[in-house]
């Protein structure tokens, strides 16, 4: 799912949807009629015809052509779908049975919340799609299971609760479909305890990356896989024999630009980038890590989003010796995480001050290690050029050219520096930097690793 909401996209998914409400309204109506015996133009459900998806232009129909939906399979997630979006569409199941004076059991549904009207369950799939036939039944279980192409991918949510019947659970639309199936919108999820990452984004564009020229390559060759990656896999054959992640360790000094070339990966590629927090993942306690941390794969994995993991050394560094029960929890730690990132379908991206803090099984799994130096006086040069665009900012007696020759910083150094001189021009009430105050932010950014200019 890229990452850029489509302004037609709202429009093409209604015109996918009703058609497909229409066919479930007749799916409904012949369920019912021939449960009760009454007139129905069809010997049988599956004679109602559900209509053709003729593109692909709409997210739910490139859903269901990308996934071969079988007819139940569609109409589970048509079902799921209908109390959003034409609730009324299942009002044929609040009829009461005349007999007891309540609804059909055979029709499930439940009460949910302010939701006024009927919330279909499994039962109410199982009526549909099985009638009173209990081999029909059965092969309608299957279709719920942990595994199954519905659950798998998330398009249903359904409450496993051994304390409730085998079709009793409500039947849910995944949270993260409901935008992209009507308003087109991408799922982005909040950051919170249960999905402990934030999404990254710049204002900038590829052409402001300064990278030397060896990085800038290695980092092209992601953005091929990206761009590439399908043809690769399916045109050219390969899935059998290459896996569909890329992982990626960028390892280099603070402020050196990881960070902002995941961010453009993801702009330039159309792709959501989220930063996870270790801060949240990582704990001392048995078994939360995995836990944090599957949280977050989880909800990736449906998507096509690139995970980036800033200062990974907390969560992928060596592994220790195994001198007590803790050692061997961390170490079962780092064995788990590394399943998790080699079987991710997307992009992976780890940043690291130093390649010698990952530990060797990640490193063997990366197919790229890309360092980011120190820019050189060169690289230097454009980004104290890019930081300073308008020269009629600049006094006269500032030359960018010798101070990217005297002082080796990083951008993010760079960017530190224009802060502080720009904010010291502003507070003495002037329009342009002074030479002075730009060298002044060069010395506070030396006292920060103890050195004096």
């Amino acid at each position: 799912m890229s990452g850029a909401a489509d302004p037609l996209a709202g429009w093409r998914n209604a015109e996918v949807l009703e058609r497909e409400f229409a066919w479930l309204s007749g799916l409904i109506d012949a369920a019912i009629r021939l449960y009760f015996g009454n007139e129905c133009e069809y010997p049988d459900v599956r004679e109602v015809v559900p209509p053709e998806i003729a593109d692909g232009s709409s997210f739910y129909g490139q859903v269901l052509r990308d996934h071969a939906m079988s007819f139940d399979q569609r109409a589970i997630l048509a079902l799921a779908l209908a109390p959003h979006v034409r609730p009324q569409l299942l009002d044929p199941f609040l009829i009461k049975n005349p007999n007891f004076d309540r609804g059909f059991s055979e029709f499930g549904g439940i009460l949910a919340g302010s939701h006024g009207g009927f919330w279909p369950t499994l039962e109410t799939v199982a009526f549909i799609l099985a009638g009173a036939s209990l081999e029909r039944r059965f092969a309608v279980q299957t279709l719920f299971e942990p595994d199954s192409l519905l659950r798998r991918h998330k398009f249903i949510q359904i409450d496993d609760s051994p304390a409730s019947g085998v079709f009793s659970a409500a039947l849910n639309l995944g949270k993260e479909y409901l935008g992209p199936f009507t308003t087109g919108t991408p799922y982005r999820p909040a950051f919170q305890t249960s999905f402990p990452a934030r999404l990254l984004t710049t204002q900038q564009d590829w052409s402001d990356l300064v990278l030397a020229e060896k990085t800038l390559d290695d980092v092209e060759e992601i953005r091929a896989w990206i761009e590439h990656r399908d043809a690769l896999l399916n045109d050219w054959r390969l899935a059998r024999k290459i896996k569909p992640g890329f992982r990626s360790l960028f390892y280099g000094p603070p402020g050196t630009g990881k960070t902002f070339t995941a961010s453009l990966l993801g702009k330039v590629t159309g792709l959501d980038v989220y930063c996870v927090d270790l801060s949240l993942v990582v704990s001392k306690w048995v078994g939360e890590t995995e836990k944090n941390l599957a949280g977050v794969f989880e909800q990736a994995e449906n998507h096509n989003w690139i995970l980036f993991f800033d200062e990974a050394d907390a969560l992928f560094g060596k592994r220790t010796q195994t001198s007590s029960s803790h050692d061997r929890y961390a170490n079962q730690e780092v064995a788990y995480l590394l399943q998790r990132v080699e079987d991710f379908p997307g992009v992976v991206i780890l940043a690291s001050n130093l390649k010698s803090n990952i530990d060797d099984a990640f490193a063997r799994r990366f197919q790229s290690m890309i360092y980011f130096p120190i820019p050189g006086p060169a690289e230097r040069l454009r980004l104290w050029r890019a930081a300073f665009p308008d020269r009629s900012r600049l006094e006269d007696s500032v030359d960018l050219e010798e101070l990217a020759a005297e002082f080796e910083f990083s951008g993010g150094a760079i960017v530190n520096v224009l802060r502080f001189a720009a904010l010291m021009a502003l507070r003495r009430g002037a329009q342009t930097v002074r030479l002075q105050d730009i060298r002044q932010g060069i010395r506070r950014e030396f006292s920060k690793n103890g050195k004096v200019l």
